[in-house]
């Protein structure tokens, strides 16, 4: 991993949480490879920590979030045309194996490039004054690789409007769409209300639940349920699961295992 990645990406561990954040405030947290790489091995190696309970993605300073791809780079959508897979498909890639929760924290703009981290992400929470685009076609591009991860998340004729236009949304825009769960003008008092409902709850369940929402997305009706039914057996025997139940009948809080 460059050097110079560390530096652009903040990767700082506040108990449970692992926070990722983008440090190129001059630049809107524009996304370099450096930062990209950084990211994405840092998502594939909490994998295997299981005290690990989420991750939080965001950008330094109040903003921007992500301003996409950094147009002042001479390479700044790959820097190896010989490549056939750039950073920031390998970051999609290793978010998508994830286990582990991701929540953007966008405080600020969340433009192009930017809208992919706050798609890949699970959950995500904005500050009032965050706004959301795709202005690619403004420079002669289009955001091929964020419509992977942002297709199913916003309806077909609201998303080919961003992407033919480039036009910007308001947070309350956002909101509606089902972009982020919630807006808020403390955006870190709501992201930190919103990790306690997270924290608190089964790891186990978390883990393997993520896991089958992951791999029914692209599944057909009856493969899917198939494969759910046979998860839900799964479920029932782990540790956290047999935990929670007797927790429940004794009417006390469970100590979750997390296995």
């Amino acid at each position: 991993m460059p050097d110079s990645s560390l530096a652009e990406l903040g990767i700082e561990r506040r108990g449970a949480v692992l926070w990722l954040t983008i440090q190129r405030e001059e630049r809107r947290n524009a996304m370099s490879h450096g930062v990209l790489a950084a990211m994405g091995e840092a998502i594939r190696s909490a994998q295997a920590d299981r005290a690990l309970r989420a991750i939080v993605i965001t950008g330094a300073g109040q903003k921007a979030f992500c301003a996409g791809a950094d147009l002042q780079s001479a390479n700044a959508f790959t820097n190896d045309y010989s490549e056939p897979v750039g950073h920031l498909a390998r970051l999609l890639r290793e978010v998508k194996a994830s286990n582990v929760p991701l929540i953007a924290r966008v405080n600020g703009a969340c433009m192009a490039g930017g809208m992919g981290l706050l798609a890949m992400c699970d959950m995500a929470v904005a500050a009032r004054h965050a706004v959301f685009g795709l202005p690619e076609v403004k420079v002669g591009v289009f955001p091929a690789q964020v419509l992977s991860v942002l297709q199913h998340l916003i309806p077909r004729r609201k998303l080919a409007e961003l992407c033919l236009t480039g036009e910007p949304l308001d947070s309350a825009q956002a909101l509606e769409l089902g972009l982020v769960n919630y807006v808020d003008d403390d955006v870190d008092t709501r992201l930190d209300w919103l990790l306690a409902r997270l924290l608190d709850k089964s790891p186990a369940a978390i883990r393997r639940g993520l896991y089958t929402m992951k791999k029914i997305e692209s599944m057909a009706f009856e493969e899917s349920m198939s494969f759910t039914e046979s998860q839900i057996a799964l479920f029932t025997l782990t540790e956290d699961a047999k935990e929670g139940q007797a927790a429940f009948q004794q009417k006390r809080k469970p100590e979750w295992k997390g296995r």
